[in-house]
């Protein structure tokens, strides 16, 4: 099987220049199209290692390196990856690996350690960034029920390479830093020190927001509620990601949080409209209900919540409501504004895997630039506040009190990086989606 043709077993072995030639002349692809594709910076292209903890269908591996092999369509254009993926390192070969394949299909070369990866199996740091995918595959669950992904090993050996080369390059850390906070402050504090660009986090902030909204920036937010439809602590963190990119810009810039209380069944239904606001969740399962078509879920039927007291004095909470994995809602309630905001974050069509595309443009973006699109803070954040509810949970559903989370930082405009929706006028719930690889070109024809 050559390099351009995907494990789906779609030929497109036909370049894109040729392609781009073809369909303009159809009618097929706009120019304006063609010049998103190949709109990729004139300077050399970033050199990128991949570390992962395993790779098989549908994980994240598999849904971020699809957009960092092929072209993808980003807000509705056909966007080149801009870098050049050319190591990986697999810490797990679980059934239904796909690393043989995929490295078979794309010249790509395997390493039996991380250094070897980011030095092209050299004594040097031959790589310009490093994407780092630490979830999925086999391991532990400790007494808090939290997962020990190796995302802390996978930072100190990447780290170390760059220590060891004196050279240091962007990083990009999916979803949270560490099962441990003072493992991710010791990551965190790392990439001050040597000044690695790091960026992490969850793809959810960015997906398509229904209705359309920008981030309450400069307003005084009174109460904000983010619900899921997720398991504990998994989708946990990326309610809390949804929650803290919405919050962080209000007046006075993010100034911390200092009490954290994870809650449960009836615990949680008796802190109803005296804690949360029953009308305020109610507007955010509203916003999913209007854009899906479909009945509005009761909030009082949430089987767990995170309970957060910000520095400043703002109430925030995180609620699982119901099983879906594609529920990501928020609502928050603006001084002076009789009406709540609150939207409906639309994953796309694939359930959950259409939101890599976003994600995979927003950390191409930074390893170009060198420069996170959003601060690594807001992880920082959300992982610390994860751990404090797991925490809870475990001792009795205690509130604990977070003075290590009362740290203060300042957000930034990421619009450009975020899905309008315009790419699900193209790739669509009937659109079938690949087993493998491929370029989302096939999708303009």
């Amino acid at each position: 099987m050559s390099r351009n043709t995907p494990a789906s077993g779609l030929d497109l072995s036909v370049s894109r220049r040729r392609f781009l030639q073809t369909s303009i002349a159809s009618g097929l692809v706009s120019p304006f199209l063609a010049n998103s594709l190949s709109a990729a910076p004139a300077k050399k292209r970033p050199k990128v290692a991949v570390v992962y903890t395993a790779f098989a269908h549908r994980w994240h591996t598999h849904v971020l390196l699809e957009n960092f092999l092929e072209s993808y369509i980003f807000n509705g254009q056909l966007t080149d990856p801009g870098v050049e993926v050319v190591s990986l390192y697999a810490d797990q070969h679980p059934q239904g690996d796909m690393t043989t394949e995929i490295a078979k299909n794309y010249g790509l070369p395997v390493y039996d350690s991380i250094s070897d990866a980011l030095c092209l199996g050299g004594k040097e740091l031959a790589v310009d960034a490093v994407l780092s995918i630490g979830e999925h595959g086999s391991y532990p669950k400790n007494d808090l029920g939290q997962v020990e992904y190796p995302r802390k090993r996978f930072f100190d050996e990447i780290a170390a390479v760059m220590k060891r080369s004196q050279r240091f390059v962007p990083v990009f850390n999916d979803k949270h830093l560490s099962y441990r906070w003072d493992w991710a402050k010791e990551m965190y504090d790392t990439s001050v020190q040597h000044g690695i660009p790091f960026m992490a986090g969850s793809s959810v902030p960015l997906a398509q927001r229904a209705p359309m909204i920008d981030n309450p920036i400069g307003v005084e937010i009174e109460e904000a509620i983010s619900i899921h439809g997720g398991g504990v602590e998994s989708y946990d963190f990326h309610g809390l990601e949804v929650l803290q990119s919405m919050v962080e810009g209000r007046r006075g810039g993010e100034t911390g949080i200092s009490r954290v209380q994870f809650l449960s069944g009836d615990a949680l239904m008796a802190t109803a409209n005296k804690r949360w606001s029953v009308d305020l969740a109610a507007a955010a399962m509203q916003a999913e209900a209007d854009f899906m078509g479909q009945p509005v879920i009761d909030p009082k039927t949430a089987s767990h919540g995170i309970l957060l007291e910000y520095k400043d004095g703002l109430r925030a909470t995180v609620l699982k409501v119901g099983n879906s994995g594609i529920r990501w809602n928020f609502a928050c309630r603006v001084k002076g504004e009789a009406k709540p905001v609150a939207t409906y974050f639309n994953p796309g069509p694939w359930d959950n895997r259409c939101l890599f595309k976003a994600l995979s443009h927003a950390i191409q973006n930074h390893f170009i630039h060198g420069k996170a699109p959003y601060p690594v803070e807001r992880t920082l954040m959300t992982t610390g506040v994860l751990d404090s509810a797991m925490h809870s949970r475990h001792a009795g559903e205690k509130s604990l009190d977070t003075p290590q989370l009362e740290f203060a930082y300042q957000t930034r405009d990421y619009k450009a990086m975020r899905e309008t929706g315009a790419s699900w006028k193209i790739i669509k719930p009937e659109t079938p989606q690949p087993m493998g690889i491929a370029s989302d070109e096939q999708y303009l024809q």
